[in-house]
């Protein structure tokens, strides 16, 4: 069950209308990387979390305050459209005129009325697929660490994209809750190790010996890149505890592969010259 207070969790208002950096604005709001993306993430993974306690908890706590985020940045978004400009204006014929006209994001005002909505900064719709819920949490914990790093970089850009004094504040409350997210993830991840529910490597529940042994610990150099190999990714004690990491040239352990011809009843390409594609077809069907 969900309620809503009309209350913002954190308001701040813009100096005047700024079409252009609403646009901007729409990527945090419904990219890749967005808003939406963490709020629907987070709480999806919370619902299918089959562990009750504080991960579930946790997990549907910060989904829940990520969509009040959504709802600051609508606001601020819709605050930025106020009067937005219709057309050119026509008194301004100048290149600098119409290169900002044309910097506005038509669909605010054509399919919105002046309101903000769950698409990028070039007005690609939002889409399920950005989220991920694997039901391993620290698949996913890793993730959320990712989502946070990229939305702080994006937020973190933005905040230099403009001078409104109020968008600025905005930004910086999102930037350090942003902050907070990314060590939070991080935390939970050394939690879980702690607890003893999940570890390196994703998923442990999968037998070890039937890995292939020489591709377990190894770092495979298929670079000539000369430093390849000369990070602790290749050297040193393994991560799961279990053995020493390596470093060797990639090589081939198998022949070029030879696949049987293609089925001529669905027009491939022939592959035997001088044979007909009809003498094909019986052969392959005897």
């Amino acid at each position: 069950m969900f309620t809503h207070t009309q209350a913002l969790q954190y308001e701040a208002k813009p100096d005047g209308p700024d079409p252009d950096f609403a646009r901007k604005l729409q990527e945090v709001l419904g990219g890749q990387w967005g808003e939406m993306t963490v709020a629907t993430q987070y709480l999806l993974q919370g619902w299918n979390c089959r562990l009750p306690g504080k991960y579930k908890d946790m997990l549907l706590s910060i989904g829940t305050e990520e969509l009040a985020h959504v709802e600051i940045l609508v606001t601020m978004i819709d605050r930025l459209l106020d009067h937005i400009p219709l057309k050119p204006d026509a008194a301004d014929r100048s290149k600098e005129s119409a290169a900002g006209y044309g910097q506005l994001n038509p669909q605010h005002a054509i399919v919105n009325g002046g309101g903000a909505y769950y698409r990028d900064s070039m007005g690609l719709p939002w889409s399920g697929g950005y989220v991920t819920a694997s039901g391993n949490l620290m698949a996913d914990f890793h993730y959320n660490a990712t989502a946070e790093m990229q939305g702080r970089l994006q937020v973190s850009r933005l905040y230099n994209m403009t001078d409104d004094p109020g968008v600025k504040e905005t930004l910086k409350f999102l930037i350090a809750r942003d902050h907070m997210h990314q060590m939070q993830w991080l935390a939970a991840i050394e939690e879980l190790k702690a607890d003893g529910l999940e570890g390196i490597p994703v998923p442990e529940a999968f037998p070890m010996e039937e890995e292939p042994a020489d591709f377990g610990y190894a770092f495979l150099v298929a670079s000539d890149g000369p430093d390849a190999a000369a990070g602790r990714w290749a050297h040193g004690p393994a991560l799961d505890g279990r053995g020493e990491m390596t470093a060797r040239p990639i090589e081939a352990s198998a022949d070029a592969p030879q696949l049987p011809p293609g089925d001529p009843r669905l027009w491939g390409t022939p592959q035997l010259p001088g044979q007909s594609m009809l003498q094909k077809a019986k052969d392959m069907l005897t």
